[in-house]
């Protein structure tokens, strides 16, 4: 229920322009690699697709009468201060694709705070060739526009969604731990998504803002 009305919210929030949405497998496990504009991003995305997704978020999204609403919509609360956080997140993310479910990553690690598309970390490779599950690009345009930097309430802005056709990646299987080959496929994935998007491209990591 508490799906259903997000769903129908951001229908008449955001007015979405979605395609390509049934290049998402409909069951087994497959990866979404998103680009990152807005703290929405991971949200809208899951609520566009029809089979449930899940993502990771900051534990503090948890607290109080929101743990219910973040649950509802996939989000599976991360501890970003821990010092191994980032091999956590992998861990958490690989025993979801273990389970043949949807998981949304955004491989450029943080939101992007130019508008640009930065340069991806190659998690998205590791989880691809541990899990063998094919990478769906997709791209958000809009929702820096609907929810910029300091916003906590998004704006109603139109926004669109595009997915783009599934990569596989299994003639890569058993390379995971040779550092080029995920630098390869993380490059690929961030290629598709700049076809779909429409970004400029900066090959540097976007740095995480201050806190």
């Amino acid at each position: 229920m508490v799906r259903w009305v997000m769903w129908l919210a951001a229908r008449i929030w955001f007015r979405p322009v979605v395609t390509g949405a049934d290049r998402v497998p409909s069951k087994g496990a497959v990866i979404l690699a998103i680009n990152h504009l807005a703290v929405i991003d991971s949200f809208v995305v899951a609520l566009m697709v029809p089979r449930k997704v899940a993502f990771l978020a900051k534990a503090e999204y948890f607290e109080g009468s929101r743990k219910v609403l973040f649950r509802a919509l996939g989000a599976v609360p991360v501890n970003r201060q821990h010092s191994r956080a980032a091999l956590a997140s992998l861990d958490t993310a690989g025993e979801i694709l273990n389970r043949c479910e949807a998981f949304a990553i955004h491989p450029e690690g943080t939101r992007s705070l130019d508008g640009r598309l930065h340069r991806g970390r190659t998690g998205v490779a590791q989880l691809a060739l541990s899990s063998g599950a094919p990478v769906v690009p997709v791209a958000v345009i809009g929702t820096d526009r609907a929810q910029p930097p300091g916003i906590r309430i998004p704006r109603p802005r139109r926004i669109t969604i595009r997915f783009g056709e599934p990569l596989d990646f299994q003639r890569y299987q058993g390379m995971d731990a040779a550092p080029a080959i995920r630098r390869a496929i993380t490059d690929e994935i961030m290629y598709a998504i700049l076809e779909l998007s429409g970004q400029e491209y900066l090959d540097t990591y976007q740095e995480r803002p201050a806190a």
